[in-house]
């Protein structure tokens, strides 16, 4: 009996099987790991980006405008809230983000760039006025087995308004 439980220990049958298994598993986790820090980017990326162009959208929307809603089928003229600013990223977010996920915040702080009150003529949202937009995402891991917090990703931008 114990002659063949030895020569049962020394058998290497089925051992590349077993290997194999075990770096299909560890190839398949690094994989994973690749695709959602790539998604991670792809989120963070886009978090940079609509700050960026969600001022813009208000930048060109200032006061001057005739007062139109942005709600209207023409979005060229009308005067940028903070609402019409978060509907603006909110419709382009990109399948794959969630906009529960999401947050925009767009203040006008009434000055300029250097710092010194602006021309406050139609309010804080007048010409050679500063807006400034904050874009935020929670990013959330889907690990089953670890609980990872979710990721905060922030994009900021400041710029004048032009009109």
């Amino acid at each position: 009996m114990t002659a063949n439980l030895i020569a049962l220990a020394k058998d290497e049958t089925g051992s590349e099987l077993v290997e194999t298994a075990l770096c299909i598993c560890m190839w398949t986790m690094c994989v994973i790991g690749i695709v959602y820090a790539s998604f991670a980017m792809y989120a963070a990326h886009f978090v940079s980006n609509v700050a960026e162009d969600a001022a813009r959208y208000a930048i060109v929307r200032g006061s001057t405008w005739n007062g139109a809603s942005c709600s209207s089928t023409s979005t060229l003229d009308c005067t940028a809230t903070s609402s019409d600013v978060s509907n603006y990223v909110t419709g382009v977010l990109p399948s794959g983000l969630s906009s529960n996920n999401l947050s925009v915040s767009t203040t006008w702080p009434g000055k300029n760039v250097y710092g010194n009150s602006c021309d406050t003529e139609y309010g804080s949202n007048s010409p050679n006025c500063v807006v400034k937009v904050k874009v935020t995402y929670n990013f959330n891991f889907p690990v089953p087995i670890i609980n990872v917090p979710a990721i905060s990703l922030t994009g900021n931008s400041e710029m004048t308004i032009t009109s």
